[in-house]
């Protein structure tokens, strides 16, 4: 589906094909829960980076995270995460790793979003106390301490709501 979205202030608006448009999988790790999360989490959708079009680029900011390792280590992270650089929107986040794929952020949809048939909590270690997680073993919910067990691309797929 043809996703458009936009920042709060209207300095950018951006369209991108979304193979992958339910917004069900919700990750409660630092970074989403810190850079896009209001509700503790952030819910990134599927779609094909090559698709992508911005009008604003110019109020586009970008941000690579610092990842803490094992030993007291970082790294920054290769994903760029996109925000407006005037009132701070999070947009979409690239990682070169994946070059085909971007995530725009659910909040950041302006386009009718499919509702999905189950949510999907992922990184549940990270997420803060005050999250209001359903408890596991909720119908509807499956619980991840880290990444889940099924792509977005194959999540789509068994439920039968993959655009391609």
């Amino acid at each position: 589906m043809q996703l458009e979205g936009s920042c709060r202030c209207g300095a950018v608006r951006f369209r991108v094909e979304a193979d992958c448009p339910a917004p069900y999988q919700r990750c409660y790790c630092s970074i989403c829960r810190k850079t896009a999360g209001g509700g503790g989490f952030a819910i990134n959708l599927g779609a094909l980076a090559e698709t992508l079009a911005v009008d604003g680029e110019t109020a586009v900011a970008r941000y690579s995270a610092s990842i803490p390792g094992p030993h007291g280590e970082s790294a920054v992270s290769p994903a760029r995460r996109a925000f407006c650089g005037y009132c701070a929107s999070a947009l979409w986040v690239f990682d070169p790793r994946w070059p085909e794929l971007i995530h725009p952020f659910a909040s950041a949809a302006d386009s009718v979003l499919p509702t999905p048939p189950e949510v999907v909590h992922i990184m549940l270690r990270h997420a803060a106390s005050w999250c209001d997680v359903p408890p596991r073993g909720t119908p509807g919910h499956r619980h991840f301490d880290g990444y889940p067990d099924e792509s977005l691309r194959d999540w789509h797929q068994r439920h039968g709501l993959l655009e391609r």
